[in-house]
C-alpha cells in the first residue's frame, strides 16, 4: 500500500514562518521606518504621531515676510498662517508597512527594510483663509490707489486735474503665491515672499474730461416754505453731491454720497416722514435733494437702477417724480452713466431758497428735434376722512402741535418722447404708492387746575381739532398773559425807588 506524501512545500513554509512576527508586532512599527531624519522604529502609531507633531510645531516660529508695494513689508509666522502637518496619511502607511498586502508583498516589503530603510516626507499645511485675512488687513496700507483725473466747474468753465496711476497688492494672486510656496517649496526656514502687485490704472484721463461741455438734463425744485434747519440740511446735501465726476459705466449711490447723518457731517434736526407722521430727525429735508437730482437724471436718460417714493406725498414734484433715500429704511437712489463719456453732476442752492442739479456730459442726442417730457399720471386719489387727537400727561394744557392730513394716491410718471412735435414714444419709468394720513393734533393735558384739565378733555372728546385748538388758545394765552405779568412785576420790585 502506498503512503501519501504530506510534506509542506518551502516556500509556503517560510512564508509561514514570516508572518508570524507581522502578528507579534502589529501595535509597533517596523524597524528602518523614518519621516524625514526622524527614526520611528518601534513606535505605536501615537507616539509616532506626537513626534512628527513636534517636528512641525518646530517651526511654528519661523518668521514670515510678505513684501508690499513699494518697501512695505507684512511680518508675521508660520503659526499664524495656520501651519500644521500636511500628510497625516503617511502615518498609516508607515504603522502598515509589511503588513498590509498579500504575503509575498508583505514578505518583500520587509526583506527590503534588511537592506534600505523606507522614509516618509513629511509636508507642512497653511491655512489659506488665515492667509487672505493677513493679506487684507495689512496690505492695504501700503496700497497706493489710482487717481482719477477730475473737473471743477467754475466760473470760467471747467478746471481738468490729470490723474495718475496706482499699484495695488492683487489679494486673490497673492494668496495663492503664498500659499503655494509655503505648501510646496518652503524649508521651514524665514523666508521673504513677494505678494502679487498690479498696476491700478485711473478710470479716466484729462482728455475725455476735456470733452464733457454740453448739458444733458439740469432740473429746480424749491424749497422756500422750510425752516433754517431743512433749508441747511438741503443745501448741505447738495454740496456733498455737487462736483461728482462718474466715467462711464460707474454708479452713484444719492445715500453714500450725503451720508452719514450726523451734526459733525452738517446735519440739524429737521421734520421728515415716519409711519405716517412728521418727526424731527438728524438731515430731514434731504429726500429734496436726491428728488430734484432724480429728475435732473431722468432729463439726461442715464440709466436709473434704484428709486423708491416717499410713504406720503411730496409737495415740491409731481406725484412719483420723487426719489427718497432712507437709512433706517435701506431706501437709495441710484443711476449709472451709460454714456460713452464722462458727465459731471453740479448742484446749487440759491438765496431765495431754490436747489438745482445739472448734468453735463456730451450730448449724442439729437435735441433740435427732439423732446423729452415727463408725464405724472394719478390713477387714485383717496382723501382722510377722519382726524385723530392725541393727549400727552407729560405736556400742560395749553399745548397744541397740529399736522396737517395727507392725500393717498397711486400714480405712474411716463418718459414721453417726440420728434418734430409729434410723439414717437410713451414709456412708463416708475409706479408709486402713497399712504393716506388723517390730520392729527397732540394736545398737553396736564394741569393742577381740574377745571383747565376738564375743559381740554371735554374738547378732545368732541373730536374736533379745531375745538381743542380754540380751547388750548385760550388756555395758552391766559398763561402765557400771566407769565408777562409776573416778569412785570418782578422787573418794578427790583427797579430803585423814583426820588
Amino acid at each position: 500500500m502506498r503512503r501519501l506524501s504530506m510534506a509542506v512545500p518551502l516556500w509556503i513554509a517560510a512564508f509561514a514562518v514570516i508572518t508570524m512576527p507581522v502578528s507579534a508586532k502589529e501595535n509597533k512599527i517596523e524597524s528602518g521606518i523614518y519621516a524625514n531624519d526622524m527614526d520611528l522604529s518601534g513606535m505605536t502609531t501615537q507616539e509616532a504621531k506626537g513626534k512628527i507633531e513636534a517636528y512641525v510645531d518646530s517651526f511654528a516660529e519661523a518668521e514670515i515676510v510678505l513684501n508690499a508695494v513699494d518697501g512695505g513689508t507684512i511680518i508675521t509666522t508660520a503659526a499664524d498662517l495656520g501651519l500644521k502637518w500636511g500628510n497625516e496619511t503617511i502615518l498609516d502607511e508607515a504603522a502598515n508597512f509589511g503588513r498590509d498586502g498579500d504575503i509575498l508583498q508583505c514578505y518583500k516589503e520587509l526583506k527590503d527594510l534588511e537592506y534600505q530603510n523606507k522614509v516618509y516626507t513629511v509636508t507642512f499645511a497653511f491655512d489659506k483663509e488665515k492667509i487672505r485675512t493677513l493679506i487684507e488687513e495689512n496690505a492695504e496700507q501700503y496700497n497706493q490707489k489710482a487717481i482719477n483725473a477730475t473737473m471743477i466747474k467754475t466760473e470760467q468753465g471747467f478746471e481738468i486735474m490729470e490723474g495718475k496711476t496706482g499699484v495695488m497688492v492683487d489679494t486673490e494672486a497673492s494668496v495663492n503665491t503664498v500659499y503655494d510656496y509655503l505648501t510646496g517649496d518652503w524649508d521651514g526656514e524665514g523666508c521673504a515672499i513677494d505678494l502679487v502687485i498690479v498696476v491700478d490704472e485711473p478710470a479716466g484721463k484729462a482728455e475725455d474730461l476735456a470733452k464733457v461741455k454740453d448739458v444733458l438734463g439740469t432740473f429746480t425744485t424749491s424749497y422756500s416754505t422750510s425752516g433754517g434747519s431743512r433749508s441747511a440740511n438741503v443745501a448741505n446735501g447738495c454740496s456733498l453731491i455737487n462736483g461728482t465726476t462718474l466715467f462711464p459705466g460707474e454708479e452713484f449711490s444719492a445715500y453714500e454720497a450725503v451720508a452719514p447723518f450726523t451734526e459733525g457731517n452738517g446735519y440739524y434736526m429737521a421734520g421728515s416722514y415716519l409711519n405716517g407722521q412728521v418727526v424731527d430727525s438728524l438731515g430731514g429735508g434731504i429726500c429734496q435733494v436726491s428728488t430734484t437730482l432724480y429728475n435732473a437724471v431722468l432729463l439726461s436718460e442715464l440709466e436709473v437702477t434704484e428709486r423708491y417714493n416717499h410713504s406720503m406725498i411730496v409737495t415740491y414734484v409731481d406725484p412719483s417724480a420723487d426719489a427718497a433715500i432712507a437709512e433706517s429704511s435701506g431706501k437709495d437712489f441710484k443711476f449709472v452713466n451709460n454714456t460713452d463719456y464722462p458727465i459731471y453732476i453740479e448742484g446749487s442752492t440759491s438765496s431765495d431758497k431754490k436747489i438745482t442739479f445739472t448734468i453735463y456730459g456730451v450730448e449724442t442726442r439729437d435735441t433740435a428735434n427732439r423732446e423729452v417730457i415727463y408725464e405724472s399720471v394719478v390713477l387714485e386719489k383717496t382723501v382722510p376722512e377722519e382726524e385723530l387727537i392725541y393727549t400727552d400727561e407729560s405736556l400742560p394744557v395749553g399745548y397744541c402741535s397740529v399736522q396737517s392730513a395727507h392725500i393717498g394716491y397711486k400714480a405712474q410718471l411716463w418718459k414721453v418722447v417726440r420728434e418734430n412735435g409729434v410723439e414717437v414714444s410713451r414709456e412708463q419709468i416708475n409706479s408709486s404708492s402713497y399712504m393716506k394720513a388723517p390730520r392729527s393734533a397732540t394736545v398737553g393735558v396736564a394741569s393742577a387746575d381740574e377745571g383747565a384739565r376738564n375743559a381740554i378733555m371735554a374738547a378732545v372728546a368732541t373730536n374736533s381739532i379745531d375745538e381743542v385748538k380754540a380751547v388750548a388758545g385760550a388756555y395758552k394765552a391766559a398763561a402765557d398773559a400771566a407769565a408777562a405779568q409776573a416778569a412785570a412785576d418782578a422787573a418794578a420790585a427790583e427797579a430803585p425807588p423814583a426820588e
